[in-house]
């Protein structure tokens, strides 16, 4: 895949593309951002996340294309592009660099010990090593939390509820783009056994091996789907859905819009990804007014809800119990 080498200055209504040449006009005083975005620059959720960063920096003060520039790379879930966009960022001389996901942080982490990031949507940075504690960071980095690892002993309590015979769980990764997979897939593994479940691990490394995958599994009754936090499967979470669908395969996912485009359940944290980019403005603005990253304490989004497809519960031949259905934060039926 050709490296696109454009450099962005963002609007309020999203990403604009603004030819390099203005770009390079910018008066010498401009602060300079890196920002490494999970995703497409295609995908108009990830335009809205970037879009409430920028917002976040104007109204702080910060105004693009005068006293800020903003070079943006997207990385799509993909781990080689987001080891070279780093190595990219990083050659830019920022003053700041935003890293959205565990992927890309670990690639920024990986490229710099000393330009200062402001992180979000990263699972637990003290159990993978980014940070030494939430309160005291050290180290140049510092941000926004999204998920526990905790959340894996969850999905396979809940599919145990709403299938008693529930016999194995596969858990689905991509072991290049989501480093901390194997976090969840520890916990999940300590769980399975009180349960009478066996845990088999699905990687899938491109588009391609997603459906024979899922079709290979399917073929066995009392099995089921496990999807946790991974910038490849939330790019093709609504073809995973289909295709969940297609094979009769119960599913759980992290991202609500799993449930929404026909998985049995969705798990994970409500908070809105907007907000989480909404609020590094602020870090970043701190950083470049003086602030260093380890004095700034991590957050963390602590606010978890539960999908239930009724319908395709019903499509999968599945009861689900009123005491997981009276849990539920939305029941699509």
């Amino acid at each position: 895949m050709p490296m696109r080498r454009r450099e962005f200055i963002v609007g309020l209504g999203g990403a604009a593309a603004w030819p390099g040449a203005v770009l390079g006009q910018q008066p010498n005083q401009a602060r300079r951002i890196g920002v490494l975005m999970q995703g497409s620059e295609t995908e108009p959720d990830y335009r809205s996340y970037l879009a409430a960063f920028v917002q976040g920096l104007r109204q702080l003060g910060w105004i693009e294309g005068q006293s800020l520039r903003i070079d943006v790379r997207w990385s799509a879930g993909d781990a080689k592009l987001a080891r070279a966009y780093s190595a990219e960022l990083i050659g830019l001389m920022p003053d700041v660099i935003l890293a959205a996901t565990t992927l890309n942080l670990t690639m920024i982490h990986e490229a710099t010990s000393t330009v200062p990031v402001v992180f979000v949507a990263v699972a637990d940075p003290v159990k993978q090593g980014f940070v030494a504690s939430i309160r005291q960071p050290a180290g140049n980095l510092t941000g926004f939390s999204l998920f526990e690892f905790s959340l894996g002993s969850k999905w396979i309590y809940l599919l145990k509820d709403v299938m008693p015979d529930l016999m194995r769980v596969a858990v689905m990764f991509n072991p290049d783009a989501s480093p901390q997979a194997k976090f969840f897939m520890a916990v999940i593994e300590v769980e399975a056994p009180s349960l009478g479940v066996q845990v088999i691990p699905m990687p899938v490394r491109a588009f391609a091996d997603i459906e024979p995958a899922l079709a290979s599994f399917a073929g066995q009754p009392n099995n089921a789907l496990i999807l946790p936090p991974d910038p490849f499967l939330t790019l093709h979470i609504s073809l995973i859905a289909d295709l969940v669908g297609r094979y009769r395969l119960p599913a759980i996912g992290s991202i609500p819009n799993f449930a929404r485009y026909g998985g049995l359940m969705a798990y994970g944290n409500t908070v809105k990804l907007a907000d989480q980019f909404r609020q590094a403005a602020t870090y970043v603005d701190r950083i470049l007014k003086g602030s260093k990253p380890s004095d700034l304490p991590v957050q963390g989004a602590d606010i978890y809800g539960l999908i239930i497809n009724l319908k395709t519960a019903k499509a999968l031949g599945i009861t689900v119990p009123l005491v997981v259905s009276g849990q539920a934060d939305e029941v699509i039926e």
